[in-house]
């Protein structure tokens, strides 16, 4: 195998890698930070309104 090829061909899994790294590390950010900021429904007169998440978020 050529040089140039080795190095195209560690390049790109290089940028795969950190590609999918990037992603994982996004997705446990996701996932960890306040959990507890979601959109709730109120249940005022029978009807499921929705409102904004907890002002503190």
């Amino acid at each position: 195998m050529t040089r140039p090829r080795m190095i195209g061909i560690s390049a790109a899994i290089l940028l795969v890698a950190g590609f999918a790294a990037a992603n994982a590390h996004l997705v446990t950010v996701a996932i960890g930070t306040q959990p507890d900021c979601v959109l709730a429904t109120s249940q005022k007169e029978g009807a499921a309104l929705p409102r904004a998440a907890k002002p503190s978020c």
